[in-house]
């Protein structure tokens, strides 16, 4: 498999990037593999800053493969660098050092970029989480006597809020929406979350915006549209994420909520392909609805799928979309889309652990959100995730009863 002669190179050495160069190797591809990316570390895993790593003595880089593995496996590991155009024409990459990569077929997986807060008064205490280096610098403010202010209620400020509580800081969070985990996260759910951190002394503001920000480089006063202002050490601010599309839409690559790709990710250029959290495409389990996925296990899966379909496999991306979120002792899993879902069931599962199945008005499953001590929805949400990826339409009843068991619904 050496018909390319100038190579794969890969802009974006994360998760994605970094599991797409290895299974180039893997699936005996022995032409050249470059692996671009703008941070001096070989590639790792983000996850782990906002929880495991931000809780330990001092944040940890969870590697993907070490720069001597990339070495064994003669990828060529480009770092501390950006790709800065790319000539579709000559088929080349130009990079922010001025060097120019050859190759014939272009792999961007240059994921997302934490959303800016619009708004005057940010300083060097308002920070936001993306980088090793970004969680260097906030694990520094996360101990006892500390006053940390999270914007935003979603899953990055809400872990955050965790660590900081475990290491000892005061704790506020900010949400201007009504509740927290707003997108994707039902009601029932999203309220366990909210009472499992007033439990653990957080602070918790849900529908009250922020009229200001005040950061003398000594503190920041974030006030409040009905009034009140909250002082902190330090704002973390976690207000979503955005596709970081920009070299794509330069190069005149078609953009629709990311670079958009088709079933197999490739985009608008047949030898470029996109994978991760840049990238928006059609899941054919949803009738083709065109997403975008933030999540961990979609930078994998795509990253392989990427490497196949760059040497000719010509494999359609078929995966239930699944996350996961760990906050104290409870554990979150969601498989599929709970937005294309009219109908919700509960099944209890004992221990506080339970899942709401979301079902179409015709029946089918389209996903499950479950939480619990632990591991304790872990099992059932992975057969849930194999129910909806052959589009079942379990009866209610059976998928309310912990009594029957979701491996012989999927046998059935």
């Amino acid at each position: 498999m050496t018909g390319m002669a100038r190579g794969v190179v890969i802009i974006g050495a994360g998760e994605c990037g970094g599991r797409a160069a290895l299974a180039l190797r893997e699936l005996g591809y022995a032409g050249p593999v470059t692996l671009v990316g703008d941070e001096p570390h070989p590639p790792y895993e983000r996850p782990p800053l906002s929880k495991a790593a931000m809780a330990g003595d001092a944040p940890a880089i969870k590697a993907i493969a070490s720069d001597e593995v990339l070495a064994e496996k003669s990828i060529r590991h480009v770092h501390s660098v950006q790709a800065v155009a790319i000539d579709r024409v000559a088929h080349r990459v130009r990079l922010s050092d001025g060097s120019v990569l050859p190759y014939d077929k272009l792999l961007l997986a240059t994921g997302s970029t934490p959303r800016k807060l619009p708004m005057p008064g940010l300083g060097r205490r308002c920070v936001y989480l993306r980088t090793f280096a970004d969680a260097l610098a906030i694990r520094v403010h996360l101990k006892a006597g500390n006053r940390i202010a999270v914007i935003g209620g979603g899953f990055i400020g809400l872990e955050l809020a965790a660590a900081a509580r475990k290491l000892g800081a005061a704790v506020t969070v900010i949400e201007a929406q009504p509740r927290i985990l707003m997108r994707g996260v039902p009601a029932e759910i999203a309220e366990i979350i909210h009472e499992a951190h007033v439990a653990e002394g957080v602070d918790m503001v849900c529908g009250d915006g922020i009229a200001s920000i005040a950061d003398d480089g000594e503190e920041v006063r974030v006030r409040l549209a009905g009034g009140r202002e909250i002082s902190a050490d330090l704002a973390v601010i976690g207000i979503g994420a955005v596709p970081v599309s920009g070299l794509a839409a330069e190069a005149g690559l078609a953009i629709e909520n990311g670079i958009a790709v088709d079933a197999e990710l490739r985009s608008s250029d047949p030898d470029i392909f996109a994978a991760g959290d840049c990238c928006s495409f059609p899941l054919a389990v949803y009738g083709g609805r065109r997403v975008r996925l933030e999540a961990w296990r979609n930078a994998q899966e795509q990253g392989a799928l990427a490497a196949r379909n760059m040497l000719g496999a010509g494999e359609a991306h078929t995966a239930v979309p699944w996350f996961w979120s760990d906050q104290y002792d409870l554990s979150l899993q969601i498989a599929g889309l709970s937005d294309e879902g009219r109908t919700v069931v509960r099944r209890d599962l004992g221990a506080g652990a339970f899942i709401l199945f979301h079902l179409t008005e015709d029946g089918r499953l389209v996903a499950a959100s479950g939480i619990g001590p632990g591991n304790a929805v872990a099992r059932d949400i992975r057969l849930a995730e194999m129910l909806i990826g052959k589009q079942a339409k379990p009866a209610p009843e059976a998928l309310r009863s912990p009594e029957i068991k979701l491996k012989a619904l999927l046998a059935a």
